[in-house]
């Protein structure tokens, strides 16, 4: 598994530098790593593939979630 330590967190330009509430993503060896902006270095972190990544992203912009 990837280092968190380690990682390049970044947030969506979306998000404004101003928002706290938003996600940051870092990608980590083929991995990308998923945490709360407001907790920070504080937050959980979800790690999924690269590939999961891609594939969720895909739905979201296909608005195609299941619900």
């Amino acid at each position: 598994m990837p280092e968190p330590t380690r990682a390049t967190w970044r947030k969506s330009s979306y998000s404004g530098n101003t928002s706290p509430n938003c996600v940051e993503v870092a990608d980590r060896s083929g991995f990308v790593l998923v945490r709360d902006s407001k907790l920070g270095a504080a937050s959980p972190i979800l790690t999924v593939t690269t590939a999961q990544w891609h594939a969720l992203l895909t739905a979201i912009q296909a608005n195609d979630l299941g619900a």
